[in-house]
């Protein structure tokens, strides 16, 4: 019997030995994709610098499932961009072009409305801005989309 308990043992902790070189394999993997998702942040100077397009509203550019990689730089908005932004009380981010800015003269800030390739109206009249919103301000934008 001493040589089956110790045949037992050993299997033992082999199995606790490969469960724990799992659980820090896991470990580091998942450490690794916050460093890497952190590192792009902090490069891009966007907060989610990776981005699904989620509906058909800038097909055929972009079809439903596309990665979209953002970037936001300091420079102004232009018509043309395609930009990732957040409306208030909504949750998840809009990807659309820009068609129009105005700049406002007594402080320069840039405001932009936006319009999906797909779509027949602006984004204001097809009510996709939250109530009596007109314009997307730089606070709203996500950042460029850039790849």
């Amino acid at each position: 019997m001493g040589w089956i308990g110790d045949t037992v043992d050993s299997v033992k902790s082999v199995q606790i030995r490969k469960a724990l070189f799992q659980a820090v394999n896991l470990g580091v993997i998942v450490t690794l994709a916050l460093i890497i998702w952190k590192g792009l942040v902090c490069i891009t100077g966007s907060e989610s610098p990776v981005v699904v397009v989620l509906s058909e509203s800038m097909e055929p550019g972009f079809r439903r499932g596309d990665i979209l990689f953002l970037h936001m730089s300091k420079d102004p908005i232009r018509a043309g961009e395609i930009v990732v932004f957040n409306i208030e009380g909504r949750d998840i981010p809009i990807v659309h072009r820009v068609i129009k800015v105005h700049e406002l003269q007594d402080t320069g800030e840039i405001n932009a409305l936006t319009k999906g390739d797909n779509n027949h109206l602006d984004d204001r009249s097809g009510l996709l801005y939250a109530q009596g919103q007109l314009w997307l301000q730089q606070r709203h934008v996500m950042g460029r989309a850039v790849g």
